[in-house]
């Protein structure tokens, strides 16, 4: 059960090892979907080219789209590149490494699915079959040209009365089967063979700027996701004052009106003591809306810079003079509790 709960926690906190595991579970979802669809070829020189390509590349389009939905780097990302400077720089080359992260993962699935189309075939009979040169095969010699543009375009349809146990239809069938098969086959290779050499040959050049930007952007993606956890985290505290603020009133109003009765003498305790004065410093010091919209806009325009003493410098006093200020080693064990 530890074991478990290890590997949970793991895959928790480590964004790459989700993304990963949602980009496996799209691929293998997308197997699950091509396997159990059910493809009819309207078997019409019209319509033909338009059903097959669309299912070719329809499938992919959504897939591609969905795995840009469900990766959080995405949206992670964009507000990177859409945000103020502020006090921090933006870096393009952090940018461009998420971008690629990004396209990467969400590549798998459609890829997967053009691959198994292209390998199976159905839709590269039904979109090309009227495109096949009728010259290439001996059994239209003794057809018109429009018997054979409506023949080649019931080759799908082998149950087709036109068409059924013909000896062209097969060999059309075999070819355009086969022709599909070697682009896939192909393309499956080529990209073996691009992701081989981007393993081997990468640690042959300096890794500096890639482990630069592999960290940064894990801090950026890391950051907000830290804020938003400390945000909850004051919005509870910050709710749960403001309820116990509620009930002393109460009780002061209710006293002024004897309806009101103390046990033993006892006064009013204050809010902070009714609730055990557990609250952490840093949250309490933000105690108004005015402070908490004060906050978030600042966030967004104006990031801290990246160096904790230009930090503590800058915003020593800028939301409140409550503000507290917090010793270096209090904000470090802080950090590695999160």
């Amino acid at each position: 059960m530890d074991k478990f709960r290890m590997l949970f926690q793991h895959f928790q906190s480590t964004s790459e090892s989700v993304m990963n595991g949602i980009c496996l579970l799209l691929a293998a979802v997308t197997v699950k979907l091509y396997s159990s669809f059910d493809f009819n070829c309207p078997c019409l020189a019209r319509y033909n080219a338009l059903y097959g390509l669309g299912l070719l590349l329809t499938p992919p389009l959504a897939l591609f789209l969905c795995g840009l939905l469900a990766n959080r780097q995405s949206v992670v990302m964009v507000e990177e590149w859409r945000r103020p400077p502020g006090h921090r720089r933006k870096d393009p080359g952090i940018i461009r490494y998420m971008c690629f992260s990004v396209l990467q993962r969400a590549l798998a699935a459609p890829l997967v699915w053009i691959l198994l189309a292209l390998l199976d075939g159905k839709c590269f009979v039904c979109a090309f079959s009227s495109s096949v040169d009728p010259e290439k095969f001996l059994d239209f010699a003794n057809m018109t040209p429009s018997q054979v543009q409506l023949f080649l375009a019931k080759v799908p349809c082998k149950e087709d009365e036109l068409v059924r146990d013909s000896p062209a239809r097969k060999a059309v069938s075999r070819y355009l089967r086969c022709l599909s098969q070697a682009i896939g086959w192909s393309v499956t290779l080529l990209l073996i063979i691009v992701a081989f050499l981007a393993r081997c040959l990468r640690p042959c050049f300096d890794q500096t700027v890639f482990l630069q930007r592999r960290y940064w952007s894990n801090y950026v993606d890391l950051e907000q996701k830290l804020f938003d956890e400390t945000c909850c985290e004051h919005a509870r505290d910050f709710a749960h004052r403001c309820v116990l603020h509620f009930f002393a009133s109460m009780q002061s109003e209710m006293r002024a009106r004897g309806l009101w009765r103390d046990r033993l003498g006892r006064g009013t305790e204050p809010p902070e003591a009714l609730d055990g004065g557990g609250g952490k410093a840093h949250l309490r010091a933000i105690s108004s809306q005015e402070q908490v919209d004060h906050l978030l806009s600042t966030w967004y325009s104006s990031k801290p810079p990246l160096d904790l003493k230009a930090t503590s410098g800058l915003w020593g006093s800028g939301l409140s003079h409550r503000t507290p200020t917090v010793a270096p080693s209090t904000q470090l064990s802080q950090h590695t509790d999160v």
